[in-house]
């Protein structure tokens, strides 16, 4: 009967160690992941799929041959457009400048136009006038519109008037007069005068210089 019972109570006591080890593994396989787990579980799931993945295949030394001849020919054919683009745009510019240079006083000679009109209204009554002085008054009109037009639209101005300070930067003495009580150069006389075109002296005048008598 004492056997009987002991032999019923190991049966017992296996039962209960098998029921704590089955509820143990219930809570392992329930218990969330961690994140470091689901990323490696991911990662070895994907890396077949990678694996799955077709290489490229390798391309022959053919292929590469004839790759590297196309790119070539396209190298040149870009060299040669920008070669013809370069050499067109070249010529267009000495075209221009030519072109700038042949018409560059074009403004000049047209509002010039009008002063020849002018000149050859005065000659054209000049040979039927009795008078002489209407003759050079009409001159004189001339000259002054041409002078006037010349000054306010090109900036051109003359220069050199007897009694002048002489200047050798702006004027070009043919000789030279001592007299008494000069202090100073200055002009005697203007055989020509000088000219200006804005700031630029573009003819010195041509003078006689007066200049203090030396003792």
């Amino acid at each position: 009967m004492a056997d009987k019972e002991e032999k019923q109570e190991e049966v017992k006591e296996k039962v209960q160690e098998n029921s704590a080890e089955a509820e143990s593994k219930a809570e392992t396989e329930t218990e969330p992941k961690s994140e470091t787990e689901t990323a490696a579980e991911e990662k070895a799931d994907e890396k077949p799929a990678e694996e799955a993945e077709e290489k490229p295949a390798k391309l022959t030394e053919a292929e590469i041959i004839e790759s590297l001849k196309k790119e070539n020919d396209d190298l040149k054919d870009q060299l040669l457009r920008r070669a013809a683009d370069f050499d067109n745009y070249r010529k267009r510019m000495i075209k221009e400048k030519q072109e700038t240079f042949d018409y560059a006083n074009e403004n000049l000679l047209a509002d010039l136009l009008d002063s020849l009109d002018n000149f050859d209204r005065t000659v054209e009554a000049g040979e039927k006038a009795t008078d002489v002085k209407s003759m050079v008054d009409g001159i004189k009109m001339v000259s002054a519109n041409l002078v006037k037009m010349l000054e306010t639209k090109y900036g051109l101005t003359s220069y050199g008037a007897e009694g002048d300070e002489f200047n050798p930067d702006i004027h070009e003495a043919i000789g030279r007069v001592e007299e008494e009580g000069k202090e100073k150069e200055t002009l005697k006389q203007v055989y020509l005068k000088g000219y200006m075109l804005k700031d630029k002296v573009i003819r010195n005048a041509k003078v006689m210089v007066s200049v203090p008598k030396s003792n």
